[in-house]
C-alpha cells in the first residue's frame, strides 16, 4: 500500500477537527471507518500520527512533520491542476472569450464588443447570482474573466491570485412606475420612500446591509424588500407593489422610470476580474484590452439612460469624486487589488 493524496487529507481534517468524530462528519464518512483509516496511515509511515485523549486528538511530532508537508503538498498539486485545466480547456495555444457575470447590462454589452471586434473568435458566457461563484470560476479555470460588482467601498470577491480592475462607479437609482407621485421629480431623497416596500436582485455581498445602513441614516426601516430575479423586479415596480433599487444603467424600460437619490447615499463599483496567468490565452488578446472593451460598454449602457446622462452632467467629478468611467490602464498592473 502506497502513500495517496486522499490519506494526506485525512491527516489534515483530523488535525483541523481536533477530533476523529468531527472530522468524520467533515469529510461524510463513519468514524470507525476513518480511524481504522488513520491506522492504516499510521502503518505506512511507520508511527502514531496523533495522541488520543477525552479532549480530543494532538499531533504528535511524527504528526507535526507530516501535516507540515501535508501543508506543501496538497496546495502545491491542486494549483497544478487548475494550471492543467486552465491549459487543456485553452488546447494550449490562444482561444475564445469565456466570460461570466452577474445580473447587469455589462455582460451583453462586452459580448457584443468582442464579437464585432474579434469576428469569428467564439464567445460564451456563464450567469450567476454570486460573484464569488464567477471568481471560483476563473481561478479553477473555467472562464477567462468576470464581471461582478462591490458595493461602495467593499472588497472584491476573495478568491487569492486574480487581478480585479474598476470597470466604472454608478450611483444607485430608484425605479418608479412612470404614474408615480415622484415620478417627475429629477432626484428624490431616501427619506421620502420611507413608507415603501423595496425590491432588488440578490447577491453575497454587502448590499443589503449597505442600504439597510442608508435607511437607518434616513430614519426609517424598510417595511420589506423582495429579493427576486430583474423580470421579477420589473413587475412588482411596474403594477405598483414595490420601489425598485437598480444601477443608475438600468436600461429604459416601459411603464417605468429611473431617478437618483439625493446625496447618492448608496454605489456600486463594476469590476472585472481575471486570472494573470490566463487571460493572455484568449484569442491574443491581452486583458487591458479587454478592461477598454467592458469600459466602453458601460458608457454605451450610460449614454442610453436619459436619467443617468442627466446625473453625469451635474456631477462630473461622478460619485464621490471617483469618476464614473475612469480613463485606461496606463501600464502593468499588480497581480491583485484594484485600480
Amino acid at each position: 500500500m502506497e502513500l495517496e493524496l486522499r490519506h494526506l487529507r485525512v491527516v489534515r481534517a483530523v488535525a483541523e477537527a481536533g477530533s476523529l468524530t468531527k472530522a468524520a462528519s467533515a469529510l461524510g464518512v463513519a468514524q470507525p471507518a476513518l480511524s481504522a483509516q488513520l491506522k492504516r496511515v499510521e502503518r505506512m509511515l511507520g508511527g502514531q500520527l496523533f495522541e488520543r485523549s477525552r479532549q480530543g486528538v494532538r499531533p504528535t511530532a511524527l504528526g507535526e512533520l507530516v501535516l507540515h508537508r501535508t501543508r506543501v503538498v496538497l496546495p502545491a498539486v491542486a494549483a497544478l491542476q487548475e494550471e492543467a485545466v486552465r491549459f487543456a480547456r485553452g488546447g494550449g495555444q490562444a482561444r475564445g472569450f469565456r466570460l461570466g457575470g452577474t445580473h447587469g447590462p455589462l455582460l451583453g454589452g462586452l459580448v457584443d464588443r468582442l464579437a464585432s471586434a474579434h469576428p469569428g473568435v467564439p464567445v460564451t458566457t456563464q450567469t450567476s447570482w454570486s460573484e464569488r461563484v464567477l471568481a471560483e470560476a476563473v481561478r479553477a479555470g473555467r472562464l477567462d474573466f468576470a464581471l461582478a460588482g462591490a458595493c461602495g467601498d467593499s472588497a472584491p470577491p476573495g478568491v487569492e491570485g486574480l487581478v480585479w480592475r474598476v470597470v466604472a462607479v454608478d450611483p444607485v437609482f430608484v425605479m418608479l412606475p412612470e404614474d408615480h407621485v415622484l415620478a417627475g421629480r429629477t432626484e428624490i431623497a431616501l427619506a421620502e420612500l420611507a413608507g415603501a416596500t423595496w425590491t432588488d436582485v440578490p447577491g453575497d455581498g454587502c448590499f443589503a446591509d449597505c442600504f439597510a445602513a442608508a435607511c437607518a441614516r434616513a430614519g426609517f426601516t424598510p417595511a420589506g424588500v423582495y429579493e427576486t430575479d430583474t423580470a421579477a423586479c420589473v413587475h412588482l415596480v411596474r403594477v405598483g407593489r414595490a420601489v425598485g433599487l437598480c444601477r443608475a444603467t438600468f436600461p429604459p424600460t416601459p411603464g417605468l422610470v429611473t431617478r437618483p437619490l439625493a446625496g447618492t447615499p448608496l454605489s456600486w463599483r463594476h469590476l472585472i476580474g481575471w486570472h494573470p496567468d490566463a487571460a493572455s490565452a484568449c484569442a491574443g488578446v491581452p486583458a487591458p484590452a479587454v478592461l477598454g472593451h467592458a469600459r466602453a460598454a458601460h458608457a454605451d449602457a450610460a449614454a442610453r439612460s436619459a436619467s443617468y446622462t442627466a446625473w453625469l452632467t451635474h456631477h462630473p467629478d461622478g460619485v464621490r469624486g471617483v469618476p464614473a468611467m475612469p480613463p485606461p490602464p496606463a501600464g502593468p498592473s499588480p497581480c491583485t487589488g484594484l485600480e
